[in-house]
């Protein structure tokens, strides 16, 4: 007979591990104290980035690593920095110190002070630091609407985000992003732009196509045309003509009334909708399945966030003209019409830059200022109000897409919370708060050590470029000519793509950058991308998210890195 044996006793199965009923605070102490350090840090990187190097570096990464380390100290007080929630906090603070002190606050107030009145530049730092937190709260207001839906691409949130879970699940996942990480990190090394390749793995096709082809005749148009078309003023009327027909889209998607829907039924992100906009059955359903992908913001709210953002650029350009002397130097008429156009200028910048940065991870700040800085040329601004103009406006922008790309990893984290609408905007209110900790630290930075840096003549090279811009003019009397004639094509191309793919504006994009080779790396991975998935099926999309994401947390970590060389 067989002999009987009592079974080992067998441990009863982990209990699930309960999710929080409520998001992280920053006012925790601990998440307070490393939020502030973090940063101190990134603000300095940022600046002495753009100073010594004039490039821009995106420090999330770093900050969710750093988070990550802090978690697994074997202090009982630092056992929460382990939660993912509160690692997207760490890096969406020091991100958003990075971007202001660099691309908003150290160029800003490096415009006046190239162009010779250092009397202003306390009066610009005033005025680009309102113009960054009305900039950050536009888009903490409007992120997850049809016009900037959280279902887009946003690249470097998703590297963020994918960094984040692979760190809290280690596995294959972490072994495949980790790879792609040491890849971008040797790129960075080898000056091969690998993030482009990462941000193609991760964007909408189409619209990353477009970028690719821009990027391809910046760099080779000397060779194929005889001419640098980046110098003859072509790319910017392209994206004007882009822009113009974006904004006229945005403000269809504004004022569209739909009938019969309630405030509270989930809509699908127009992202994930047809080209009406109307979901499809299947869409439908998907959003019934999945609540994260429903639309949080409505066109109306959408419309009352624009509006109050206007009128808020209106009172901070008001500011400025007060504290920068205007009020003295302009009619009263003149003053009016400066102040309007100034608010104007600062929400289409913010917007155009905000739709290329949700697409591709790149967004044309600098591009995109110049063109209203054009524009104040040939309306006949003077030049010290115009200078002030620029720097207010070049304020705007960067800390929109940034604020994108922190809440876009902030939504891939909290996707499977339930319930997830509250979770998830407690979520944003509290990446919001963290962000206001990096501008802060940020302001306090640029204020200590932007007299270091000039007086070295560490300047930022877009500031010397709009300086000079306003100081001796266009030079070319067809540049006139030259916006009107090549905004034809930008708003053929952006009609053609619609809103959910954004092709004229990539195509300017990418038309205004000159990074070598970078083109070949976006054509290359999006060849790659479609040969991948048809041969792997679905599975290839999140293979491909975590190879896309290691390049670009690879990339950065290596711009970071430069701080070390700068110094």
């Amino acid at each position: 007979m067989p002999r009987h044996t009592s079974a080992p006793p067998t441990a009863p199965p982990p209990s699930p591990v309960e999710e929080p009923t409520h998001h992280p605070r920053v006012r925790e102490p601990v998440v307070f104290v490393l939020l502030v350090v973090l940063s101190v840090v990134g603000a300095v990187i940022g600046a002495d980035l753009v100073a010594k190097l004039g490039i821009s570096a995106n420090t999330s990464v770093v900050g969710a690593l750093i988070a990550m380390l802090v978690g697994r100290i074997p202090l009982a007080g630092l056992r929460g920095m382990r939660s993912v929630h509160r690692q997207n906090l760490a890096q969406s603070a020091i991100s958003a110190a990075t971007f202001a002190s660099a691309n908003a606050l150290l160029t800003s107030v490096a415009v006046p002070y190239v162009f010779g009145r250092k009397d202003l530049v306390w009066p610009m730092l005033t005025g680009a630091f309102i113009g960054l937190l009305i900039d950050t709260w536009v888009l903490y207001r409007s992120f997850g609407s049809r016009l900037l839906p959280a279902t887009a691409a946003w690249p470097p949130g998703t590297a963020a985000a994918e960094t984040i879970k692979a760190g809290d699940q280690g596995g294959r996942r972490a072994l495949i992003l980790g790879a792609g990480t040491l890849v971008g990190i040797g790129g960075t090394l080898l000056s091969l732009p690998l993030s482009a390749a990462g941000v193609a793995f991760l964007g909408n096709v189409w619209a990353l196509l477009m970028f690719g082809i821009g990027l391809g005749i910046r760099q080779f148009s000397p060779d194929l045309f005889h001419t640098d078309i980046g110098a003859g003023y072509i790319p910017h009327g392209v994206m004007v003509g882009a822009g113009v027909v974006a904004l006229g889209q945005a403000a269809v998607l504004l004022l569209r009334r739909r009938a019969g829907r309630t405030a509270h039924r989930p809509v699908r992100a127009a992202a994930e909708t047809g080209p009406a906009g109307s979901p499809t059955a299947e869409t439908a359903a998907e959003t019934a399945a999945d609540p994260s992908t429903a639309v949080t913001v409505d066109e109306r709210a959408l419309r009352h966030t624009l509006l109050r953002g206007y009128a808020l650029f209106t009172a901070g350009a008001a500011v400025l003209a007060v504290v920068g002397g205007l009020v003295g130097d302009m009619s009263p008429t003149g003053l009016v019409a400066w102040v309007l156009f100034a608010a104007f200028a600062a929400l289409v910048h913010e917007l155009i830059v905000g739709l290329a940065a949700m697409q591709s991870g790149w967004f044309p700040s600098f591009a995109v200022t110049l063109i209203f800085l054009i524009a104040g040329l040939l309306i006949g601004v003077p030049s010290v109000p115009l200078a002030l103009l620029v720097g207010y406006v070049s304020a705007t922008g960067p800390a929109f897409a940034d604020m994108g790309y922190d809440l876009k990893a902030g939504w891939l984290l909290r996707r499977e919370h339930r319930p997830w609408d509250p979770f998830e905007r407690e979520g944003r209110r509290e990446q919001f708060r963290a962000a206001l900790i990096g501008f802060g630290a940020a302001l306090v930075v640029v204020a200590v050590l932007w007299q270091s840096y000039f007086r070295q003549g560490l300047i930022p090279p877009v500031a010397k470029v709009y300086a000079d811009t306003v100081r001796h003019g266009l030079g070319n009397p067809g540049v006139m000519r030259t916006l009107a004639l090549w905004a034809i094509p930008g708003a053929l191309v952006q009609l053609l793509g619609g809103t959910k793919r954004q092709m004229g504006v990539m195509l300017a994009t990418g038309l205004l950058i000159l990074t070598p080779q970078a083109c070949w790396m976006v054509l290359a991975a999006l060849a790659v991308r479609v040969g991948y998935r048809r041969l792997r099926g679905p599975r290839a999309e999140e293979e491909l998210n975590l190879v896309g994401a290691g390049l670009i947390a690879g990339s950065s970590l290596g711009d970071s890195a430069q701080i070390i060389k700068a110094g």
